[in-house]
């Protein structure tokens, strides 16, 4: 009769469990379909009449050495290589996360001896099960999986991050080799000046102040070429490092001209920044913190424990290997009834940890936009400087031309001469830099826009 009551006040109990369990935790909002929602509020993009679809960054620039470049940055970065590994750490603990939803098996042997006594040997195999009944042990893993996912979209953002660095510096490479070229023919021409003033000079012509005037143009412009030089070597070592080449100092091949850069189609705010990685991240974010609150709260209720074993006892070791064992069945049924709000202040903790992930995915959306913003309203502002500045520039050397030959004839001072050619220079780098700068914001907007690099 005792039994009886024991398993009818076991079964009360459990039922009266299962009833409170349905009641655990309060209703927490929806924050991934929160998330998802603030997405599809943005305002669309200002249209751009040259945009091309593109679906990869590799097709905004067709350059069969840069393709390989970025391929080898892919497989050598280091940085990209810790991320991967991360990747691989957070797969591994996601085997380890669904492990605890298995049975456990363990088996165990040992063996005593007394004074005056024979030896005993005993061997044991149990076997442990937590039964699963509130679904906690497989949100524990769904969460797993979505920690899983977040890294693997970090990945991806590591991957398209690193490739449109290197498309930036090596369309960078370009721009300072022209740099160079521009600053050279500025110096060649400053010393042409200095041996014509040195020759009207010595033809009675001039003045020695004209000649100072003329080298001193030159030896700044030498000190800027220098300057020019140092940044290009020291874009050659920033790409080595993206590359991962440890040794070496070979120099990176550009092609002699900017290569054609596609500026890349906006298309729908919500649907390209779905293509995000960060965003991404972020909202798989918000599932695993979500899951894991479910999961604290779930830690209030009972649990329910199967252990069953199978043990023998010899006094020989051969004897002892389970040839006549006996088995034993426990089923255990447990429930926190006081720790001093431990688990309520985790499952607080949790709800907070996940409405904290839902605020880094608004930012990572206000970021997202703003960077695809900026990139549009630079594409316009830069198209329109570059036209502005070509005007100048083709307007600056037909001056300069007529102040040529005005000095020659001597009706121009050495000074203004200087101060035409200084000016046509100038906008000639300016353009050049602008040509760059335009180039390599159409990179910038296609990573913003969730472009990635081709697996």
């Amino acid at each position: 009769m005792r039994s009886r009551s024991f398993i009818q006040q076991g079964i009360a109990f459990g039922l009266a469990a299962l009833v409170s369990g349905c009641a655990v935790g309060p209703t927490r909002p929806d924050l991934a379909a929160q998330a998802v929602h603030d997405t599809e509020q943005v305002p669309a993009w200002s249209p751009q009449p040259e945009a091309v679809p593109s679906a990869y960054l590799d097709d905004l620039i067709r350059a069969p050495e840069l393709d390989a470049l970025v391929k080898e940055a892919l497989a050598a970065n280091p940085s990209l290589q810790q991320t991967l590994t991360t990747l691989r750490i957070t797969r591994a603990q996601r085997r380890q996360t669904g492990a605890e939803r298995l049975p456990s098996v363990e088996g165990s042997a040992s063996g005593s001896r007394e004074q005056f006594g024979d030896p005993a040997y005993v061997s044991s195999v149990t076997v442990s099960w937590e039964v699963d009944l509130w679904g906690k042990l497989s949100e524990d893993y769904q969460a797993a999986e979505k920690d899983v996912e977040q890294q693997q979209a970090l990945y991806r953002s590591a991957r398209d991050a690193l490739a449109a660095d290197l498309m930036e510096n090596w369309l960078g490479l370009i721009a300072d080799r022209h740099a160079i070229e521009i600053e050279q023919r500025r110096l060649a021409t400053l010393e042409q000046n200095a041996d014509f003033i040195m020759q009207r000079y010595r033809n009675g012509l001039g003045s020695l102040e004209d000649l100072d005037s003329a080298r001193s143009s030159a030896a700044s412009s030498r000190a800027s070429l220098a300057g020019y030089r140092e940044s290009l070597a020291q874009r050659q070592r920033a790409l080595r490092v993206i590359l991962g080449r440890v040794g070496g100092a070979e120099a990176i091949d550009v092609p002699a001209d900017y290569p054609d850069v596609i500026p890349p189609l906006a298309g729908l705010p919500d649907q390209r920044l779905q293509r995000r990685p960060d965003l991404q991240a972020a909202y798989a974010a918000i599932q695993a913190a979500d899951l894991r609150t479910s999961v604290a709260y779930k830690d209030l209720l009972p649990s329910i424990s199967l252990q069953a074993a199978l043990s023998d006892a010899a006094a020989k070791p051969s004897a002892a290997l389970l040839q006549d064992p006996i088995w034993s069945l426990l089923g255990q049924l447990t429930a926190p009834l006081y720790r001093g709000g431990q688990l309520r202040a985790a499952a607080e903790i949790a709800e907070l940890q996940t409405a904290q992930a839902y605020q880094v995915y608004r930012e990572t959306l206000l970021t997202a936009v703003q960077e695809v913003e900026d990139a549009l309203g630079q594409e316009r502002t830069l198209a329109e400087r570059q036209t502005h500045v070509k005007a100048a520039l083709t307007a600056a050397r037909n001056n300069l031309a007529q102040y040529e030959r005005s000095y020659r004839a001597g009706l121009v001072d050495i000074l203004d001469l200087l101060s035409v050619q200084q000016q046509t220079y100038d906008l000639e780098a300016q353009l050049d830099n602008l040509r760059y700068e335009r180039l390599a914001n159409r990179v910038v907007l296609g990573l913003a826009l969730g472009l990635g690099t081709r697996a």
